[in-house]
């Protein structure tokens, strides 16, 4: 009988595999994903994700590693052994929480959340590797950003949710925050920072979650607000704002209660990806799933409203 439940198991966890390599929404249907990230290497797309581990009912986030998928066609995911865990930071104690990946030069770097092991609070560290799969090693010997470099609030996770962006003309720059968002230079070997820590100003309420991109002259700031959360954005003429609101790009994610997004070009074609419930049967909030949906943008630049799918992209 033991033998029969174990084979039915196993056709379970191989069919869900299969399912997932056939499209569709979420597009990681074995493990539950979250906070994704994204990076486009030549003719590959790399996510990234935390790994929402939170036993069954369990009302709080475990996470201990992050994961990476890669992709030729936004269809169909190739799964690469985790690349990353908190326990590869030897400063940090816990929480694999958002993260991005950037590439300058022949290196990768990964910007990541994890909670500090003697300063108190949220810190980001950066890891490297001269492989978008890793095995990444810690940068630095020690955070990049601590709870102590930043006093615009006084909780202390507002240092969460590290994303990267190179502009044209080489300047690295690191957005991040939790009820403020913060920025600041980097410098060329992308492991410092490049001058002080600034804060950006927004007319409608940051939450967290921010992300960086930039096109046809325009630069776009999104980002998670109020709770549960949405995901409006921003534009500008300028990294530096000031930024004009342009209202909801995605809106409340069914019975999850965080909206974490990474927006890329590929292929001649923009995509929107972000985390819901949906593969949750409780604890939503804590076992989330990374979906990918297609972006539009209007003649005049801005961005339509994402509509979210179970068919995903074809």
């Amino acid at each position: 009988m033991k033998t029969i439940i174990k084979g039915l198991i196993l056709a379970h966890v191989l069919s869900l595999s299969a399912w997932a390599q056939q499209g569709g929404n979420p597009i990681i249907k074995d493990k539950f994903t979250a906070d994704p990230a994204a990076l486009v290497d030549g003719d590959k797309v790399y996510l990234y994700a935390g790994h929402d581990e939170a036993p069954e009912r369990q009302q709080h986030y475990v996470m201990n590693e992050w994961l990476c998928y890669s992709t030729s066609d936004m269809v169909h995911w190739t799964a690469h052994p985790s690349p990353l865990s908190v326990k590869d930071f030897a400063w940090a104690k816990a929480d694999a929480w958002a993260s991005q990946v950037t590439k300058r030069g022949d290196k990768y770097y990964w910007y990541v959340t994890v909670e500090h092991g003697t300063i108190p609070g949220k810190a980001i560290g950066v890891a490297v590797s001269d492989s978008p799969t890793g095995p990444f090693k810690d940068a630095r010997g020690s955070a990049l950003i601590t709870n102590n470099m930043t006093t615009e609030t006084k909780i202390f996770w507002d240092d969460i949710d590290p994303s990267v962006f190179i502009d044209d003309d080489g300047q690295a720059y690191l957005f991040w925050g939790n009820t403020v968002c913060y920025y600041a230079k980097l410098k060329p070997n992308m492991i410092e920072l490049d001058g002080p820590i600034m804060k950006v100003n927004l007319s409608t309420p940051f939450t967290e979650a921010p992300w960086i991109h930039k096109r046809k002259g325009w630069y776009y700031l999104s980002y998670s607000t109020e709770f549960p959360e949405k995901t409006v954005y921003a534009m500008s003429k300028s990294i530096n704002g000031p930024w004009q609101h342009k209202g909801i790009l995605n809106e409340l994610a069914g019975n999850c209660n965080t909206n974490h997004h990474a927006i890329i070009d590929f292929k001649g074609k923009s995509y929107f990806i972000y985390h819901n419930g949906a593969l949750a049967a409780d604890a939503a909030s804590f076992h989330r799933s990374v979906c990918v949906d297609r972006l539009y943008y209007n003649k005049d630049g801005s961005m339509k409203r994402i509509v979210m799918t179970t068919e995903g992209v074809k």
